[in-house]
């Protein structure tokens, strides 16, 4: 979350909407004051089973120069979506790429709760809407 500009506006843009946001990841990867925007923090996976909808993203490793986790193994094993995690009624989306065995286990990710292909997909359509609406403007 904390190199990351999906999270901002998608937290900004699903609280508008009405949704409960929780963000969860370790305290290394959280920015200070993001509960201003309306979400929820926590550090583990604990009430995973709470969520209708698990949004993953992307750990950014080519900005990982600091240690802001201790090891991808570590990080994979306290925060991977996995199907032990997931229960049956809740979707996985993710912007892409993935880092397949990171955050996202391959099962999963190939799996029939994840809607991740027609999100990528979607979402190209809809930027070139937004931009084609601000250049007619």
């Amino acid at each position: 979350v904390l190199h990351s500009r999906v999270a901002r506006s998608n937290i900004m843009a699903f609280t508008m909407m009405g949704a409960q946001v929780t963000i969860a990841g370790p305290p290394t990867l959280i920015p200070r004051g993001i509960e201003a925007t309306g979400c929820e923090v926590v550090h583990s996976l604990d009430r995973l089973e709470e969520a209708d909808v698990v949004y993953l993203l992307r750990m950014q490793h080519e900005r990982m120069n600091e240690s802001f986790v201790p090891s991808l193994r570590e990080y994979a094993r306290l925060f991977q979506i996995n199907s032990r995690r997931l229960g049956p009624r809740q979707l996985v989306m993710h912007p892409g790429p993935i880092n397949r065995g990171v955050e996202i286990d391959s099962a999963v990710a190939a799996g029939r709760q994840a809607v991740i292909l027609p999100q990528v997909t979607f979402g190209i359509a809809v930027r070139m809407a937004v931009m084609a609406m601000l250049a007619s403007n």
